[in-house]
């Protein structure tokens, strides 16, 4: 029986997993605002890093 629905079986699995890891992405997403200051505060500590690097030669 298995042998004659395995296609079946196989995209009901991948269409579950598919689900599964849209809806897991959807709540672990972070917010567009807390993304941009993270982002932001990457870019200044860059900034600063650079800055002494160059005071420093």
């Amino acid at each position: 029986m298995l042998a004659k629905y395995w296609k079946k079986i196989g995209m009901l699995i991948l269409i579950i997993a598919c689900v599964f890891n849209i809806m897991s992405k959807l709540i672990h997403k972070l917010s567009l605002n807390s993304e941009m200051l993270s982002s932001a505060q990457y870019v200044y500590e860059q900034q600063q890093k650079n800055e002494t690097n160059n005071e420093n030669k």
